[in-house]
C-alpha cells in the first residue's frame, strides 16, 4: 500500500465519519459492542475436547476448521458445554510446537447467554509444550499484553484461561496448562470507534506520531524486534476518525522480557541475543518521545504491581525478578538524556523507510 492510497483510504474514512454523515445515520447509530468476556480478570477454566492428533498434523497454510467441544465451569459450579470449531494458525509455533496455537470459531447461537457471548473467531495462545517452563512463557506474554493495555487502550485485551486438552479419540486428558484468549482486531476496532486497515506498505508519514512513539517505546521496553508495521508482521493498523493510522502491536513471545529458549533476534540487526535492546520505531518529533516517556513513567508503579497480583504471583520468583530487572534497565535508559537521545531519538527508523524484517 502506497502513501497515496493510504491517504485516500483515510479520506474515505473521514468522510464516512464526518458530522454530516453522522447526522444522517444518527437514527440508526449503535454504541460499540460490549464484549464482557474481557472485562473479567479472573482466569476461566476451559476444557477443549478435540481430535488432538488431527490438529497436530494440521501444519499447512489452508487447513480446515475442525469440530470440537468446549466446556466451562461457571462461578456457580455448573458446567456448560458448547460446540466450537477450531484450526491451527501461526508461523514458528505452528511448525515447532507440540501444542500449536489455534483460532476458535464460535457460532453466535451457541454462545448466546454464555461466558463467550460476543466472541467470533478469537486467537487462543497456547503453551508450546506440556512443560512448566512453557506455561511460564504464556503467563509472561499475557503480562505483556496487560502492560500494553496500561500504556494505551489502543491495544488488544486478553483473558487468561486454565486450558485442559482432552483427546476425543481416547477421552484422555492430554494436558492442563494456562493459555489466553486475545481480543479480535475487528472487536478492538469497534470498541475504539475505528476500522482495521489490512493493506501493507505503510510508512512513518502515514502514522499517528504520538501512537508511533508509544508503540516504539513499548516494543523497546519488552525487547521485541520481531515486528514490522510496513508488512503487518505482528503489527496491525487502526484507522480512527480524523486521525492518522495507529499501529497496534501483538505477539510478544520473541521478546527479551520473556526470553524464551527458542527466540532469536533478526540476524541483520547483529544483536547478541533477544535481551539486547534495539529501537526499531519510526522517527517522530522529540516532543512526542518525551510525552511517551512521561506516560511510561506515570504507569511504572502500576506495571510493577502486575507482578504482585494473583496472576503475577504465578510467575516464578527467578523469572519475575529477571523481568523486573530488565524493565528497570529500560527505565534507566529513557530517564537518561544521553541514552534516550542516542538509542531512541537518534536510533529511530527514517519515516520514508520500510521496517520490514528480513527473516
Amino acid at each position: 500500500m502506497t502513501s497515496s492510497s493510504i491517504a485516500r483510504a483515510l479520506i474515505l474514512i473521514a468522510a464516512v465519519s464526518s458530522p454530516a454523515a453522522a447526522q444522517d445515520s444518527s437514527a440508526t447509530a449503535k454504541k460499540p459492542k460490549r464484549v464482557a468476556f474481557f472485562e473479567n480478570n479472573d482466569p476461566l477454566d476451559v476444557t477443549i475436547t478435540l481430535n488432538l492428533k488431527q490438529i497436530q498434523r494440521d501444519k499447512g497454510d489452508s487447513v480446515p476448521w475442525r469440530s470440537a467441544t468446549l466446556t466451562t465451569v461457571g462461578a456457580d459450579g455448573k458446567s456448560a458445554t458448547l460446540p466450537v470449531k477450531l484450526r491451527t494458525r501461526g508461523i514458528w509455533r505452528l511448525k515447532k510446537c507440540e501444542f500449536p496455537p489455534i483460532r476458535l470459531n464460535f457460532a453466535k447461537t451457541a454462545v448466546k447467554g454464555t461466558e463467550f457471548q460476543g466472541l467470533d473467531k478469537p486467537k487462543l495462545v497456547t503453551f508450546c509444550r506440556d512443560a512448566e517452563l512453557h506455561e511460564q512463557y504464556i503467563i509472561q506474554e499475557f503480562q505483556l499484553y496487560r502492560i500494553y493495555q496500561l500504556i494505551t487502550p489502543l491495544s488488544h485485551r486478553v483473558r487468561l484461561i486454565r486450558l485442559s486438552y482432552v483427546d476425543s479419540a481416547s477421552r484422555k486428558l492430554e494436558a492442563k496448562r494456562f493459555a489466553f484468549v486475545v481480543e479480535e482486531p475487528e472487536a478492538m476496532a469497534t470498541r475504539l470507534d475505528g476500522t482495521m486497515v489490512k493493506d501493507k506498505g505503510a510508512r512513518g508519514d502515514d502514522l499517528d506520531d504520538p501512537a508511533v512513539a508509544l508503540f516504539g517505546l513499548f516494543e523497546f521496553m519488552i525487547g521485541n524486534t520481531d515486528f514490522s508495521i510496513s508488512s503487518l508482521h505482528n503489527a496491525e493498523l487502526l484507522a480512527r476518525p480524523y486521525g492518522a493510522l495507529v499501529p497496534v502491536a501483538y505477539d510478544f513471545d520473541f521478546s527479551g522480557a520473556i526470553n524464551t529458549t527458542y527466540a532469536t533476534p533478526e540476524p541483520k540487526l547483529r544483536l547478541e541475543n533477544v535481551r539486547t535492546r534495539s529501537y526499531r520505531g519510526y522517527c517522530v518529533d522529540a516532543s512526542h518521545v518525551a510525552a511517551a516517556v512521561a506516560q511510561f513513567n506515570a504507569k511504572r508503579a502500576e506495571i510493577l504491581a502486575l507482578y504482585e497480583d494473583r496472576i503475577g504471583k504465578m510467575i516464578t520468583p527467578r523469572m519475575k525478578n529477571s523481568t523486573i530487572e530488565y524493565f528497570n534497565d529500560f527505565y534507566k535508559i529513557i530517564n537518561d538524556r544521553g541514552a534516550l537521545k542516542s538509542q531512541v531519538i537518534e536510533g529511530c527508523l527514517p519515516r520514508d523507510k520500510s521496517d520490514a524484517p528480513n527473516r
